[in-house]
């Protein structure tokens, strides 16, 4: 229990800016391991976001509160992912080789291509936020920011255990993350990726959104994968943000086509 608390910790410790204790270390292996515990750290991003929600909603206009909940969402995790997105953009979009994309990747400059996705994704996240709280309530969208963290993170993570990590520079940040995860790794982070969406079933009046929301991001990471492969031959820890980024988006969206 204690090797697993300091797994669940480590991811933690690099996922997030929560601080974790001392003892917790750190460490290549350590932090391979702690894979299986991505979609675990989105339950906790995502609870906190939903608890922003919630309590904002009971001081402040609607409007205000999805926005603070977006924004604790993304001072929990540094904009980590939000980061990757933008690079993976720019990447993608400005590059005409898979050399020439890595290297926009790697790049901290943000070009037009990352600009405008993160602008955009941000806008509709927030769209779909607030219409989920108009079209159902507002313990279903809360419910739904929970969900979107965990099933967006398991779908990154399901990358590594199809895909190869493709950069083999040292100084790539995610390089001591990026293995691939083994089947009982990815079990773990199954089971509790797709917890979540029990709460949704019991609160929503429509199952069959949630089972749209499912597929909606299930289809956009098939997308997101053959590109990946086809364009670079494998993944970056960049890739994996926008996964996770475009995935969210996508499961708010499928929420709302049923209604």
């Amino acid at each position: 229990m204690l090797r697993e608390l300091r797994l669940f910790l480590t991811a933690i410790q690099f996922f997030t800016r929560i601080p974790v204790p001392a003892w917790v270390g750190h460490s290549a292996q350590q932090l391979d391991q702690a894979a299986r515990y991505f979609p675990l750290v989105g339950i906790c991003v995502g609870a906190l976001s939903a608890a922003t929600l919630w309590l904002g909603a009971q001081v402040l206009p609607l409007s205000l509160a999805v926005g603070l909940s977006m924004a604790a969402g993304i001072l929990a995790t540094g904009a980590f992912h939000e980061d990757g997105l933008s690079d993976f953009a720019d990447g993608m979009g400005g590059g005409h080789s898979k050399e020439k994309a890595l290297a926009i990747m790697k790049d901290s400059r943000v070009g037009a291509y990352g600009a405008i996705t993160l602008v955009l994704v941000l806008l509709l996240k927030y769209q779909a936020l607030f219409a989920l709280c108009g079209e159902y309530s507002l313990p279903f969208a809360a419910a739904a920011l929970i969900a979107a963290h965990a099933i967006s993170r398991l779908l990154a993570a399901s990358i590594m255990l199809t895909q190869r990590y493709i950069r083999e520079d040292d100084s790539a940040r995610a390089k001591p993350a990026a293995q691939q995860l083994s089947h009982t790794s990815f079990a773990i982070a199954l089971l509790t990726g797709i917890a979540p969406l029990d709460i949704l079933f019991i609160a929503g009046p429509h199952p069959a959104s949630v089972l749209t929301a499912v597929a909606a991001a299930f289809l956009m990471r098939a997308y997101l994968a053959w590109r990946l492969q086809k364009r670079l031959g494998g993944y970056t820890g960049d890739c994996l943000g926008a996964v996770q980024q475009l995935c969210e988006l996508a499961f708010y969206l499928g929420l709302l086509a049923v209604i």
